[in-house]
């Protein structure tokens, strides 16, 4: 390829790393063996492939340059990066890494850590000196990725806020600074696993010392001692914070000249496809490239952002992205106004299933393409309950009656079973699509307390109608969805609107779209009795007074075909019903839907599933907090931590019993802020399923998201950094023996920390209260503040069970008290919100 260094011909096939280090004017390719070591006198190449679950390989090249590199191998680690970008068909994210300042995507990929290496050797492929004799120090930050950095053996290197590792002959010693975090803790940990394994072959001893904390320790009278003697560290100074929002500047590239454009709000079409750009949003500085530049432009654009980034002053601390048209970052977009949303191909498979389809329609014999058997995401083994929200108050249905649903109606579903020996019971709060709000609101909280009330490991999720997971059918052997209601709030709803269209009424008209998930599972869902409603991809049954049609669509599969009769005698046991093929219906047919329309005749095709990302969330004075946790793995499931996986259709948050969420119904609420904030570009629909995991109740819906080793999941005493020093010291680990599954033990909460819960209905009645802002460079993009002035509180003719003080406090951890009191139990519950309804009557 013309202008493309040979070394790079043939890569990125394969999911993984490969790393080239500029020697001279050539690329040296690292063995597996060297990955992970960076010497502070070199540049280097890095490509870093991921298969998506599209099939569709992703790849991110980082130029990563070395404090005592020099210029010119700074400048050929550019324009090596731009040449790679071309030989794998310009659809890369190109990113510059600058040693000390690494981005956490980056440093994910060389777990444990990245230990900086000094070497004044002529050759980078000469081996490390053994440092096991030596003393060294080093620097740990970071809380889901370890960023070490050597620092000098001194006392004045040591603060409060930071941690440190001392590596002497044959001891390691942690020392953990007053101001630093648990999650710190624990990854400094991570780091001295790493030293004692591969420089000291496994035998070392391990002392932890703790800031301020020195009588009776003899491991800190040892670690002082190295120092010459105790004395004081004096106090770290405080750091301004500045919550002003970064301003935006964008420049287009002019040969090296930025020319500056006027735009107060940016558009994507001011972007044109034969320029190049860049984007300084303070923190991060994006540099845009359109598809019709040629190689030699790019570089030309390469060196131009590295010239703005030295002018500026900060070439230690900015972070550089570098993307071709098409291929832009979820980031970049967020910056923009009206960017076209891209539907993604589905290839191959899509593309076969509408060809048969094609062929099918022409009356040729095609055989189908098999479909894949469902993945059994649960037991089927186990038992149902579904209570009915009625007026703050939960009516368990019988055994007939809970396979049955109503739009207008809020619903509680349990579902027990056993798996792996322990029990689990899964909670699904279920909002009808034309539910009234008082039941939806009374519906998570009443949830939670019966979730509270069981024994054994319970998961709660939220759904709503029309945008349901298969687990949420799996668990019914046969589901019908009516319209209509049959709580007293929705009937009341219905007399003052004297409205009747659209409720389901027996032996009259209604059109029924069926489904089968599995051989053994079915369902039928009322939809709008048109001829619109109907697909050729689907079944239905229409119902007229004591007529009933099955009509089975031309795309519609064998599967759903063989649970049609199983779903007739649900609906209308002991009635005749007539078969009628698509392309072949009778007038009466037509007649019942009002007349011929056109629908849908195309192969519905399932799409690809979504790649999961893993997001820790906080709150930080009355803020939430989002960060990206990068090649996450069960070790990133912190015991002090918050974490939504997003799976987009469906989220999972999962919470640590050390942290601060301390009821699911504020769990609930930390998954609709991430949706209704717009993480992600696309903006997520505030109805997608959200489940809540705590620690120690992870089903296996949720385990097989991971490599999940069940020894790891320890009931241990303590939080991450107790628990791991524990196992490195290879004491005998001290068990939880009654685990608190509830999350309404205490919790010890930092200062301004806002804890504010809402109820959805609250949340889509106003204005977004948080936004998220990220801790990494996207910082700029800062969350709106949620002041406790602006709490939503509930009007009098709304019922609800948390109970509420009159008084008044101005202290954050108070308010936070108020806002998320302990749930109540499941009876008391139900009582307050009986004696609410009472008191409005």
């Amino acid at each position: 390829m013309k202008g493309v260094d040979d070394a790079f011909l043939g890569v990125g096939d394969k999911p993984g790393l490969d790393i080239w280090c500029i020697v001279g004017s050539s690329l040296a390719p690292l063995a597996k063996s060297q990955h992970g070591k960076f010497y502070a006198r070199n540049c280097y190449i890095i490509l870093n492939t991921a298969e998506l679950k599209t099939g569709v390989r992703r790849h991110d090249v980082h130029y990563w340059v070395g404090e005592e590199a020099k210029e010119e191998d700074c400048l050929m680690a550019s324009d090596k990066a731009v040449e790679l970008d071309a030989a794998l068909g310009s659809n890369t994210v190109q990113h510059r890494e600058t040693q000390g300042e690494e981005s956490d995507k980056f440093l994910s990929y060389f777990r444990p850590c990245i230990i900086p290496v000094h070497s004044h050797s002529p050759s980078h492929m000469e081996g490390s000196r053994n440092k096991s004799s030596q003393t060294t120090m080093f620097s740990c930050e970071g809380e889901h990725v370890a960023r070490v950095t050597e620092v000098v053996f001194s006392r004045s290197s040591l603060d409060h806020k930071g941690v440190f590792i001392v590596d002497t002959a044959s001891k390691i010693f942690v020392f953990s600074g007053c101001n630093s975090s648990v999650q710190t803790r624990a990854k400094a940990l991570d780091v001295v696993r790493h030293l004692k394994e591969n420089r000291h072959s496994g035998r070392c001893e391990i002392a932890a010392i703790e800031d301020g904390k020195l009588v009776g320790d003899s491991d800190a009278g040892e670690f002082w001692n190295l120092f010459g003697g105790y004395a004081p560290i004096p106090r770290d100074l405080l750091e301004a914070v500045s919550m002003n929002m970064p301003l935006e500047k964008l420049f287009w590239i002019n040969k090296r000249t930025l020319v500056p454009m006027e735009a107060h709000l940016l558009d994507r079409e001011i972007l044109n496809s034969d320029r190049s750009y860049i984007l300084d949003c303070s923190t991060e500085i994006f540099l845009w490239m359109g598809m019709t530049t040629l190689v030699s432009e790019r570089k030309t654009s390469v060196t131009a952002l590295e010239d703005y980034v030295h002018s500026q002053g900060r070439s230690s601390a900015v972070r550089t992205v570098i993307m071709t048209e098409g291929h832009e970052t979820d980031d970049f977009k967020l910056h923009f106004q009206h960017w076209p949303k891209i539907v993604e191909m589905k290839l191959y498979d899509a593309g076969r299933e509408k060809v048969a389809a094609i062929f099918k329609h022409h009356g040729y014999d095609v055989t189908e393409i098999p479909e894949h058997e469902p993945q059994q995401l649960i037991s089927c083994n186990g038992s149902l309950k579904v209570w009915l929200v009625d007026c703050g108050c939960t009516t368990l249905l019988s055994t007939e009656e809970q396979e049955k649903l109503y739009t207008g109606d809020c619903y509680i579903v349990q579902y027990s079973y056993v798996e792996d020996g322990k029990d689990y019971h899964l909670f699904f709060a279920w909002y009808g699509k034309n539910s009234i709000k008082e039941d939806s609101v009374a519906t998570a909280s009443l949830m939670s307390s019966l979730a509270n009330s069981v024994k054994g490991h319970p998961v709660v999720a939220q759904v709503f109608d029309g945008r349901e997971p298969e687990l949420f059918f799996s668990i019914f052997k046969s589901l019908i969805i009516f319209k209509g209601g049959r709580s007293a709030a929705y009937k009341n709803h219905v007399v003052q609107k004297s409205d009747r269209n659209g409720c389901h009424q027996k032996d009259e008209v209604a059109l029924f779209h069926v489904q089968a998930l599995r051989h053994d599972c079915v369902q039928a869902i009322q939809v709008d009795l048109v001829a619109t409603s109907l697909n050729s991809s689907h079944c239905y049954i229409l119902q007229d007074h004591s007529s009933f049609f099955i009509w089975l669509g031309s795309l519609s599969s064998p599967s759903d075909h063989n649970m049609l009769d199983r779903m007739m005698n649900k609906l209308c046991p002991f009635k005749q019903s007539l078969l009628v093929r698509e392309g072949s219906e009778p007038d009466d047919f037509w007649k019942v839907l009002g007349g011929r329309s056109e629908y849908s005749k195309e192969k519905r095709v399932k799409g690809w599933p979504a790649d999961r990302h893993l997001y820790a969330c906080r709150f930080e004075q009355g803020l939430l907090k989002v960060k990206e946790v990068f090649s996450f793995c069960q070790d990133d499931l912190a015991t002090e931590e918050t974490l939504v996986l997003d799976c987009n259709n469906e989220i999972y948050v999962w919470v640590g019993l050390h942290s601060d969420v301390t009821s699911k119904e504020q769990a609930l609420n930390i998954g609709k802020m991430f949706l209704q904030d717009g993480i992600l570009h696309d903006r997520r629909s505030i109805e997608t399923t959200v489940y809540i995991i705590t620690e120690g109740d992870e089903p296996a819906f949720f385990t097989d998201f991971f490599k999940w080793d069940s020894s790891k999941q320890s009931s241990m005493v303590g939080n991450s950094f107790e628990r791991k020093l524990a196992l490195l010291k290879g004491l005998s680990p001290k068990l939880e023996t009654t685990p608190d599954r509830s999350m309404r033990r205490p919790s010890l909460r930092r200062p301004g920390v806002s804890s504010e819960t809402s109820t959805p209905e609250h949340q889509q009645q106003r204005p977004t209260a948080a936004r998220r802002a990220f801790g990494s460079a996207s910082a700029g993009r800062f969350a709106r503040e949620r002041s406790p002035a602006a709490a939503p509180t509930a009007s009098p003719s709304t019922p609800s069970p948390r109970s509420r003080s009159s008084s008044s406090t101005s202290t954050p951890t108070a308010v936070a008290r108020q806002l998320f009191p302990a749930s109540l139990h499941a009876s008391e519950a139900v009582h307050a919100l009986s004696n609410s309804t009472s008191r409005r009557r």
